[in-house]
């Protein structure tokens, strides 16, 4: 009698998740939801063709239903059965801005975020297009961009930057080497995030933080970039990533190679939830996203 609750989206490509998770029926019906791992690893194995996003996201919503059953089956929170709270004072978030133009924008943006207690906020890059080599015009825009945000909501707010994967490794290379002097709390998808030799070649040549990870699939997908130094901070998402039982292990797997946590969500209501109780057991745990303004 226990109805367990989960998110199977895909940005774009939500129909395919959904057909995904109706093709895992027959497999499911039957099986004892309280074996979540079991059921994890034999829907990852037994599809045979390693899992994309369509798969990922599919597995994801699966794995919150069957946690939320277990949750609900042993009357324990979720986070509670992983371990937590790590940290009593709960879950650190950061909110999204956009349209910064004026000082003034910036000036009530610190003065509601701090009154709101909202101590980290990020933005994103003021041109939608980069070339794979720009010009130095559009180089300096972006850099002085960076500077008046951070001028603007001073040093209590932390300030974290999406390039979105738009720029060459050698464009991304030059701007954060200009904003080292802001102590960015970190520079996300610098490059294409499927270039993993490009970002660890970023990251060597800054002292800024590199975060990326939303896009990757199991534990499996991260391991590339945490071996090679790559990357400082993931960003799975627990609707995309392999619902909870995924995220956890990312987690584990990156806390021991001392990389915070900060993931990605910005689907629906129930991953955002079940997000927050992975996060609350993490002990590598930095910052959760939320997508609104």
């Amino acid at each position: 009698g226990l109805v367990g609750w989960g998110e199977g989206t895909l940005e774009g490509k939500a129909g395919s998740a959904m057909a995904c998770i109706q093709h895992f029926r027959d497999f499911l019906i039957g099986n004892d939801p309280m074996q979540v791992e079991h059921l994890w690893q034999s829907m990852y194995v037994h599809t045979f063709y390693r899992a994309g996003p369509v798969i990922g996201s599919a597995m994801s919503g699966i794995d919150q239903a069957l946690w939320d059953i277990r949750g609900k089956a042993l009357n324990v929170p979720v986070y509670e059965l992983l371990g937590g709270p790590y940290d009593p004072r709960g879950i650190r978030g950061y909110y999204h801005v956009e349209h910064l133009s004026t000082a003034e924008d910036l000036a009530q943006l610190r003065q509601s975020a701090l009154q709101e207690g909202v101590s980290c906020l990020k933005i994103g890059l003021p041109d939608h297009d980069y070339e794979w080599i720009e010009t130095n015009a559009k180089i300096d825009r972006a850099v002085k961009a960076m500077q008046r945000v951070r001028e603007g909501l001073g040093d209590s707010i932390d300030i974290a930057v999406d390039f979105h994967a738009k720029m060459s490794p050698a464009v991304a290379s030059i701007m954060i080497k200009e904003v080292e002097p802001l102590h960015l709390l970190f520079v996300e998808e610098p490059c294409p995030p499927e270039n993993a030799q490009a970002m660890a070649r970023i990251a060597r040549h800054s002292t800024t933080p590199i975060a990326t990870g939303e896009r990757l699939v199991a534990a499996y997908g991260c391991r590339e970039l945490i071996e090679m130094g790559a990357v400082d901070i993931l960003q799975t998402d627990i609707n995309h990533v392999g619902g909870l039982s995924a995220l956890w292990k990312v987690a584990a797997m990156a806390n021991i190679s001392n990389i915070s946590m900060a993931p990605h969500a910005c689907e629906g209501p129930i991953g955002g939830l079940a997000t927050l109780h992975v996060d609350s057991a993490m002990p590598n745990f930095l910052v959760q996203e939320i997508c609104s303004f």
